[in-house]
């Protein structure tokens, strides 16, 4: 039976966080497979994944630890930089062959650590094009191109039709992500809600997420009355269906896979034309692309689709056939096609 050592040792949830859970339950439920999971000892991962069958957990705080605590694994997996890392000490003490999966849009530096651990790999995987070209520029190895996927959700619709009913006659613009302003821009959205706020008050953006810049943004939006903040909420799933459109102005992301549990809510995008965002969000057809930073084409954009019940449902229908490429199960065959090549 193939083992194989996932590493995580990101300390917080966020994206990577919740496809790397993704990955070894899909892996677990579609093939015979033995799995580890090296990751801190306060990891979230470990309460999420606790019900996974034949998953184990080693206890690895940093990238020298939990080493000579693992068991023998066929393969290591690494889902985010540490444990790049990670992998490679791990092959230089142990001789265990490792892939690495790349989810940031930035260049990859090219320092000597990053050629020695890129170029050790057995496979490099980029979860967009732009990643996936990234890394094939720099010639360290074979290059796959392995999306995220989304994550099917569940809905509580007691929990989301009182939502719903908490903004009677509004046109709810939702949107979900870290509070990072640098990355997820939602000071775009507020300069669009402030643009909209007279003109269209029945327009409303909320807000769901928590993060650094909460605290900035909340007040830099005090005093427009459009928009409401819900903080970070772990069932999300509640609320996406309950959106009438949903805005996602990142000023740079890898992949932007929230964008494909809001597909799969059926709720019309309107998103940025940055990273690998272009890879889910074809323009007129599966959403509506803008440039990034740009406060009034996201206006124009929110105007135009909130009134346009026919392109709604044309970019809806659109989106559902776009992420039958996007499951677990297709994610999990990728992945352990590569294990099975390496392990061969």
């Amino acid at each position: 039976m193939l083992t194989v050592l996932h590493v995580n040792l990101a300390k917080g949830f966020r994206g990577g966080e919740r496809q790397t859970e993704l990955l070894i339950r899909a892996l677990a439920k579609h093939f015979k497979i033995k799995q580890l999971l090296a990751c801190r000892e306060d990891s979230p991962l470990r309460t999420r994944l606790a019900d996974v069958e034949d998953l184990s957990f080693v206890t690895a705080n940093n990238q020298l630890s939990g080493h000579y605590a693992a068991p023998h694994a066929d393969i290591v997996h690494a889902h985010e930089a540490k444990a790049v890392h990670w992998a490679y000490i791990h092959k230089l003490l142990r001789n265990t062959p490792y892939i690495l999966t790349r989810r940031v849009d930035t260049v990859v530096k090219d320092k000597w650590l990053n050629k020695k651990t890129y170029s050790n790999a057995s496979a490099l995987v980029g979860i967009s094009t732009l990643i996936a070209n990234q890394i094939r520029d720099k010639k360290w190895g074979e290059v796959n191109q392995i999306p995220s996927t989304l994550a099917h959700l569940e809905t509580d619709h007691k929990e989301g039709e009182a939502f719903r009913n908490a903004f009677p006659g509004k046109t709810i613009i939702g949107h979900v992500g870290a509070l990072v302003d640098k990355h997820k821009g939602q000071k775009v959205l507020i300069e669009a809600a402030s643009l909209l706020e007279k003109s269209h008050p029945d327009l409303h953006i909320v807000f769901f997420g928590d993060g650094a810049d909460k605290e900035e943004l909340e007040s830099l939006s005090k005093d427009i009355k459009n928009i409401t903040w819900m903080g970070f909420r772990p069932k999300i799933g509640d609320y996406l269906p309950y959106f009438d459109l949903f805005a996602f102005p990142s000023r740079n992301e890898g992949l932007g896979s929230t964008l494909l549990d809001v597909m799969d809510a059926g709720v019309p995008i309107i998103a940025s034309n940055v990273g690998g965002i272009p890879d889910i969000v074809i323009n007129n057809e599966t959403g509506i692309l803008i440039e990034a930073n740009d406060s009034s084409a996201l206006k124009d954009a929110i105007i135009k689709l909130s009134s346009d019940k026919a392109l709604q449902t044309r970019l809806v229908e659109g989106a559902k056939k776009q992420i039958e490429n996007y499951t677990p199960q297709k994610m999990a065959e990728r992945y352990f096609s590569i294990y099975e090549k390496i392990t061969a």
